[in-house]
Protein backbone atom coordinates (compact mmCIF):
# COMPACT_ATOMS: atom_id res chain seq x y z
CA UNK A 1 0.00 0.00 0.00
CA UNK A 2 1.53 3.27 -1.16
CA UNK A 3 -1.03 5.59 0.42
CA UNK A 4 0.53 8.32 2.59
CA UNK A 5 -1.63 9.49 5.49
CA UNK A 6 -1.74 13.27 5.93
CA UNK A 7 -4.08 14.20 8.75
CA UNK A 8 -2.14 17.45 9.06
CA UNK A 9 -3.80 18.62 5.85
CA UNK A 10 -7.03 19.04 7.84
CA UNK A 11 -5.52 21.74 10.04
CA UNK A 12 -6.02 24.32 7.30
CA UNK A 13 -9.78 23.66 7.57
CA UNK A 14 -10.11 23.73 11.33
CA UNK A 15 -12.39 26.79 11.18
CA UNK A 16 -14.82 24.91 8.91
CA UNK A 17 -14.74 21.90 11.24
CA UNK A 18 -15.41 24.08 14.29
CA UNK A 19 -18.24 25.86 12.46
CA UNK A 20 -19.84 22.55 11.54
CA UNK A 21 -19.37 21.20 15.05
CA UNK A 22 -21.01 24.25 16.63
CA UNK A 23 -23.97 24.07 14.25
CA UNK A 24 -24.39 20.36 14.99
CA UNK A 25 -24.46 21.14 18.71
CA UNK A 26 -26.88 24.03 18.24
CA UNK A 27 -29.19 21.97 16.04
CA UNK A 28 -29.09 19.08 18.49
CA UNK A 29 -29.78 21.20 21.57
CA UNK A 30 -32.59 23.20 19.95
CA UNK A 31 -34.18 20.11 18.43
CA UNK A 32 -34.06 18.22 21.73
CA UNK A 33 -35.85 21.06 23.54
CA UNK A 34 -38.48 21.61 20.86
CA UNK A 35 -38.94 17.90 20.16
CA UNK A 36 -39.36 17.14 23.86
CA UNK A 37 -42.07 19.80 24.21
CA UNK A 38 -43.85 18.43 21.14
CA UNK A 39 -43.50 14.90 22.48
CA UNK A 40 -45.00 15.76 25.86
CA UNK A 41 -47.96 17.58 24.28
CA UNK A 42 -48.67 14.83 21.74
CA UNK A 43 -48.30 12.09 24.35
CA UNK A 44 -50.73 13.91 26.65
CA UNK A 45 -53.24 14.27 23.82
CA UNK A 46 -52.93 10.61 22.84
CA UNK A 47 -53.49 9.39 26.38
CA UNK A 48 -56.17 11.75 27.63
CA UNK A 49 -57.06 14.38 25.06
CA UNK A 50 -60.43 15.03 23.42
CA UNK A 51 -61.37 12.65 20.62
CA UNK A 52 -60.63 14.95 17.63
CA UNK A 53 -57.28 16.10 19.03
CA UNK A 54 -56.36 12.54 19.90
CA UNK A 55 -57.02 11.53 16.30
CA UNK A 56 -54.91 14.40 14.95
CA UNK A 57 -52.07 13.46 17.30
CA UNK A 58 -52.29 9.83 16.19
CA UNK A 59 -52.18 10.78 12.51
CA UNK A 60 -49.15 13.00 13.14
CA UNK A 61 -47.23 10.28 14.98
CA UNK A 62 -48.03 7.53 12.49
CA UNK A 63 -47.23 9.74 9.49
CA UNK A 64 -43.86 10.89 10.79
CA UNK A 65 -42.78 7.52 12.17
CA UNK A 66 -43.63 5.72 8.94
CA UNK A 67 -41.96 8.04 6.46
CA UNK A 68 -38.23 8.73 5.96
CA UNK A 69 -36.68 11.76 7.62
CA UNK A 70 -35.01 12.61 4.31
CA UNK A 71 -38.38 12.87 2.58
CA UNK A 72 -39.71 15.08 5.38
CA UNK A 73 -36.72 17.40 5.02
CA UNK A 74 -37.18 17.60 1.25
CA UNK A 75 -40.87 18.46 1.64
CA UNK A 76 -40.03 21.28 4.06
CA UNK A 77 -37.08 22.68 2.12
CA UNK A 78 -38.05 22.01 -1.52
CA UNK A 79 -41.80 21.43 -1.35
CA UNK A 80 -43.14 24.18 0.90
CA UNK A 81 -41.67 27.02 -1.23
CA UNK A 82 -44.25 26.01 -3.86
CA UNK A 83 -46.89 27.00 -1.29
CA UNK A 84 -45.12 30.26 -0.47
CA UNK A 85 -43.28 29.05 2.65
CA UNK A 86 -39.52 29.44 2.31
CA UNK A 87 -36.91 28.49 4.89
CA UNK A 88 -33.15 28.59 4.92
CA UNK A 89 -31.38 25.23 5.02
CA UNK A 90 -30.67 25.59 8.74
CA UNK A 91 -34.26 26.60 9.52
CA UNK A 92 -35.64 23.69 7.49
CA UNK A 93 -33.24 21.35 9.28
CA UNK A 94 -34.42 22.54 12.70
CA UNK A 95 -38.09 22.24 11.74
CA UNK A 96 -37.69 18.81 10.16
CA UNK A 97 -35.63 17.34 12.98
CA UNK A 98 -37.96 18.77 15.65
CA UNK A 99 -41.07 17.36 13.97
CA UNK A 100 -39.39 13.99 13.57
CA UNK A 101 -38.10 13.83 17.14
CA UNK A 102 -41.47 14.99 18.47
CA UNK A 103 -43.21 11.97 16.98
CA UNK A 104 -40.71 9.44 18.27
CA UNK A 105 -40.42 10.99 21.72
CA UNK A 106 -44.22 11.16 21.96
CA UNK A 107 -44.47 7.38 21.70
CA UNK A 108 -41.72 6.90 24.28
CA UNK A 109 -43.36 9.36 26.69
CA UNK A 110 -46.78 7.80 26.09
CA UNK A 111 -45.38 4.45 27.16
CA UNK A 112 -44.07 6.09 30.33
CA UNK A 113 -47.41 7.75 31.05
CA UNK A 114 -49.25 4.47 30.66
CA UNK A 115 -46.79 2.81 33.06
CA UNK A 116 -47.96 5.02 35.95
CA UNK A 117 -50.38 3.13 38.18
CA UNK A 118 -54.01 4.17 37.88
CA UNK A 119 -54.32 4.22 41.66
CA UNK A 120 -51.91 7.15 41.86
CA UNK A 121 -53.90 9.10 39.29
CA UNK A 122 -57.10 8.38 41.18
CA UNK A 123 -55.42 9.51 44.40
CA UNK A 124 -54.49 12.80 42.75
CA UNK A 125 -58.09 13.39 41.71
CA UNK A 126 -59.24 12.46 45.22
CA UNK A 127 -56.99 15.21 46.60
CA UNK A 128 -58.80 17.76 44.44
CA UNK A 129 -56.29 18.07 41.62
CA UNK A 130 -57.64 18.69 38.13
CA UNK A 131 -56.50 16.74 35.09
CA UNK A 132 -53.64 19.12 34.24
CA UNK A 133 -52.36 19.16 37.83
CA UNK A 134 -52.48 15.37 38.06
CA UNK A 135 -50.53 15.10 34.81
CA UNK A 136 -47.95 17.67 35.90
CA UNK A 137 -47.42 16.69 39.53
CA UNK A 138 -48.21 12.98 39.59
CA UNK A 139 -47.76 11.47 36.14
CA UNK A 140 -45.05 13.39 34.27
CA UNK A 141 -42.15 12.97 36.70
CA UNK A 142 -42.69 9.24 37.13
CA UNK A 143 -43.17 8.76 33.40
CA UNK A 144 -39.97 10.62 32.52
CA UNK A 145 -38.00 8.63 35.09
CA UNK A 146 -39.26 5.36 33.66
CA UNK A 147 -38.45 6.19 30.05
CA UNK A 148 -35.37 8.41 30.60
CA UNK A 149 -32.84 5.88 29.19
CA UNK A 150 -34.91 5.28 26.05
CA UNK A 151 -35.62 8.99 25.61
CA UNK A 152 -31.99 10.05 25.92
CA UNK A 153 -30.96 7.28 23.52
CA UNK A 154 -33.37 8.84 21.03
CA UNK A 155 -31.77 12.23 21.66
CA UNK A 156 -28.32 10.83 20.92
CA UNK A 157 -29.64 9.18 17.77
CA UNK A 158 -31.09 12.54 16.79
CA UNK A 159 -27.68 14.17 17.20
CA UNK A 160 -26.17 11.57 14.86
CA UNK A 161 -29.02 12.05 12.38
CA UNK A 162 -28.15 15.72 12.00
CA UNK A 163 -25.70 14.51 9.37
CA UNK A 164 -28.70 13.90 7.08
CA UNK A 165 -29.49 17.61 6.88
CA UNK A 166 -26.34 18.10 4.84
CA UNK A 167 -28.45 16.92 1.88
CA UNK A 168 -30.36 20.22 1.93
CA UNK A 169 -27.24 22.32 2.41
CA UNK A 170 -27.22 22.88 6.18
CA UNK A 171 -23.63 23.64 7.18
CA UNK A 172 -23.37 21.08 9.97
CA UNK A 173 -20.40 18.82 10.63
CA UNK A 174 -20.92 16.27 7.87
CA UNK A 175 -21.58 18.98 5.28
CA UNK A 176 -18.29 20.61 6.20
CA UNK A 177 -16.56 17.22 5.96
CA UNK A 178 -17.86 16.83 2.40
CA UNK A 179 -16.63 20.33 1.58
CA UNK A 180 -13.16 19.62 2.97
CA UNK A 181 -13.00 16.30 1.12
CA UNK A 182 -13.82 18.05 -2.16
CA UNK A 183 -10.88 20.40 -1.57
CA UNK A 184 -8.25 18.04 -0.21
CA UNK A 185 -9.23 14.69 -1.78
CA UNK A 186 -8.27 13.14 1.56
CA UNK A 187 -11.41 11.12 2.10
CA UNK A 188 -9.93 8.67 4.59
CA UNK A 189 -8.45 11.35 6.81
CA UNK A 190 -11.49 13.62 6.61
CA UNK A 191 -14.12 11.02 7.43
CA UNK A 192 -11.97 9.31 10.05
CA UNK A 193 -11.61 12.64 11.85
CA UNK A 194 -15.33 13.34 11.54
CA UNK A 195 -16.14 9.86 12.85
CA UNK A 196 -13.99 10.50 15.91
CA UNK A 197 -15.71 13.84 16.48
CA UNK A 198 -19.15 12.21 16.32
CA UNK A 199 -17.91 9.54 18.74
CA UNK A 200 -16.72 12.26 21.10
CA UNK A 201 -20.08 14.04 20.84
CA UNK A 202 -21.91 10.81 21.63
CA UNK A 203 -19.80 10.23 24.74
CA UNK A 204 -20.30 13.86 25.76
CA UNK A 205 -24.08 13.62 25.40
CA UNK A 206 -24.14 10.34 27.33
CA UNK A 207 -22.16 11.95 30.15
CA UNK A 208 -24.42 15.00 30.27
CA UNK A 209 -27.58 12.90 30.29
CA UNK A 210 -26.16 10.63 33.01
CA UNK A 211 -25.37 13.70 35.13
CA UNK A 212 -28.89 15.06 34.60
CA UNK A 213 -30.40 11.72 35.62
CA UNK A 214 -28.32 11.67 38.80
CA UNK A 215 -29.23 15.25 39.71
CA UNK A 216 -32.95 15.04 38.88
CA UNK A 217 -33.95 11.47 39.65
CA UNK A 218 -31.33 10.10 42.05
CA UNK A 219 -30.09 12.99 44.15
CA UNK A 220 -33.36 14.42 45.43
CA UNK A 221 -33.18 17.61 47.53
CA UNK A 222 -33.75 17.11 51.24
CA UNK A 223 -37.20 18.10 52.51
Amino acid sequence: MNYSFRFSSLLAYRDEIIEGLLLTLQLSAATILIGLVIGVVIAALRTGGPGPLRSIATVYVETIRNTPLLVQLFIIFFGLPSLGLRFTANEAALIGLSINLGAYSAEIIRAGIESVRKSQIEAGHALGLNGYQVFRHVVLFQALKAIYPALTSQFILLMLMTSIVSTIGANELFHQASFIDSRTFRSFEVYTAITLIYLGLTLLFRGVFAAIYWCVFVRRPAR
